[in-house]
């Protein structure tokens, strides 16, 4: 069975799981049902206990689905600690829904698996050992990789039926009001964790910071928490900003955010009251603070910065230069110390922020988005998953969702090394090329044929190197030489749903 992108999908599994092939991007108006979750009444005074043994004992059972958060990312203690504690009570063949996996994650992650507690998991990403032994085969049945706004319209349409989620919080009160803002480890936005919250049937809250009651601003609400777990530490808020939110020092990175910068200064789109998102990659995160110059000079303001929120945003925010940052996830430090001081920095759960099956999502405002690649080819399809070698070794994220922006710019340097960044066929296309408008490379910029308009634009500016996308491929292929085909089993350890639920792509198992 091929998708309308002809990416080539298993259709005895499809039919299975009841998914359908990628059609479009989009979504139109259709009316959905949403569901509900069960809710066990409580007067709120019976909820706080340190025994998380208990917990797991009269709660979790074979066969659930449990959820966590990664708003802590390289940092979270709070994942180990309840996955540690049902492997011990001999739990099994659980699915794992959590907002996505982090390094942190991966040790218990695949001892879970390996044991049976984990035989399922829906998730934005995974990394390191436990994407390089997925995609070796270790998960019996295939991940399901979501967006951030898929995750949030499959947990409220009921294609995620979450039965247990704990949730880690840097401060709660003896009802379960809690925030991710204050407190020794805050992290900010609990963007994401608040999905969870709306719609598990239970809700457990680990907090190392019981305080008084009543707990404001109470991101998560008393009337949504069943129990608040006291334990030593929840997480290091240290290494939130780790990783892929590092900033780049590399000349060739910030060449092409300087080349991204000057792509969206000469469009129409760089006016007045213009919003945007940029991604997690070294060069996205960097084109903020260039923008912030050509913002200066020609006297130009943003309505809005939205996605995951970092120093450079929370800079533009506080020089007037922008008036709203609306926020799912904070990336470092500063951002999570200016979501508890700015009251012009908004906490926005994963639905607000992207989910297509709502009355407007802040995504659809959008002006412009910069996000970065892994690959893209020269349909402008976008991996942001799997590595040249085929391994799982990254997150769809929100990078479909921002995508639907008016202007839409994928920045990545030509090769990696001896990796190709541009493809005649990415590995896994996890953004369709429709979505796509302009690719920047430090030896080029191509445009999408389908933006003739913004092609005019662009050739009317001095040292700007536009190419089609073909030549620019042709490039990375004679400097890094023909690659060796990959070889994969006929198993499917991954499908790749585009975030109205379709399936864009299926991931096969690498060969040993």
């Amino acid at each position: 069975m091929e998708n309308k992108l002809g990416r080539e999908l298993p259709s005895t599994l499809l039919e299975k799981l009841n998914f359908k092939p990628f059609t479009t991007t989009e979504i139109g108006h259709p009316e959905v049902q949403r569901t509900a979750p069960k809710v066990r009444l409580s007067t709120g005074d019976d909820k706080v206990t340190n025994d998380l043994k208990q917990i797991v004992r009269d709660n979790v059972q074979d066969g659930m689905t449990i959820s966590f958060h990664h708003h802590f990312r390289n940092g979270d203690f709070v994942f180990n600690t309840v996955m540690k504690e049902i492997m011990a009570q001999g739990i099994k063949d659980l699915t794992l829904a959590p907002s996505s996996l982090t390094g942190a994650m991966n040790d218990v992650a695949i001892e879970a698996i390996q044991n049976g507690t984990v035989t399922n998991i829906t998730t934005s990403g995974m990394r390191g050992t436990l994407g390089d032994q997925v995609s070796h085969g270790l998960l019996p049945n295939p991940v399901i990789f979501r967006s951030h706004g898929g995750r949030a319209r499959a947990i409220e349409n009921g294609d995620i039926k979450i039965d247990v989620a704990f949730l880690g919080v840097p401060n709660a009160d003896r009802c379960g009001n809690a925030n991710g803002m204050y407190g020794d480890e805050a992290f900010g936005s609990l963007g994401y964790a608040l999905m969870d919250a709306n719609y598990a049937n239970k809700v457990v809250l680990l907090t190392d910071n019981l305080v008084n009651y009543p707990n404001t601003p109470a991101s998560i609400k008393q009337t949504q928490v069943d129990y608040v777990v006291e334990v030593d530490q929840v997480g290091d808020p240290d290494k939130i900003g780790s990783g892929a939110t590092r900033f780049t020092k590399d000349p060739k990175n910030l060449k092409i955010a300087n080349l991204v910068s000057d792509v969206i200064t000469n469009s129409s789109y760089f006016k007045d009251g213009f919003s945007f998102q940029t991604g997690s990659g070294g060069a996205a995160l960097a084109v903020t603070r260039y923008l912030r110059t050509a913002m200066v000079n020609q006297n130009i303001h943003a309505s809005f910065g939205l996605g995951g929120i970092t120093k450079p945003m929370v800079d533009l925010l506080e020089e007037g230069l922008i008036d709203k940052l609306m926020d799912v996830q904070d990336f470092d430090k500063t951002a999570a110390q200016s979501m508890k001081d700015n009251l012009n920095q908004q906490e926005i759960d994963a639905s607000w922020y992207a989910d297509p099956d709502n009355k407007g999502a802040m995504v659809d405002q959008l002006d412009v988005s910069i996000l970065s690649a892994l690959e893209i080819d020269t349909d402008f399809n976008v991996n942001v998953l799997t590595g040249s070698d085929g391994v799982i070794r990254g997150a769809v994220g929100g990078h479909q969702d921002a995508a639907t922006a008016k202007l839409t710019i994928i920045c990545a340097p030509l090769v990696r090394g001896r990796i190709p960044s541009v493809v005649k066929s990415v590995g896994t296309a996890v953004t369709p090329g429709s979505s796509i408008d302009v690719l920047v490379t430090e030896r080029g910029i191509a445009v999408n044929p389908n933006r003739p308009e913004l092609q005019a634009e662009l050739e009317q500016v001095p040292g700007l190197n536009l190419y089609p996308i073909d030549e620019l491929a042709d490039m990375a292929q004679k400097i890094v030489g023909q690659e060796a085909d990959l070889e994969f089993t006929d198993r499917t350890v991954g499908l790749v749903e585009y975030r109205d639920g379709s399936i864009i792509d299926a991931i096969k198992e690498v060969k040993d």
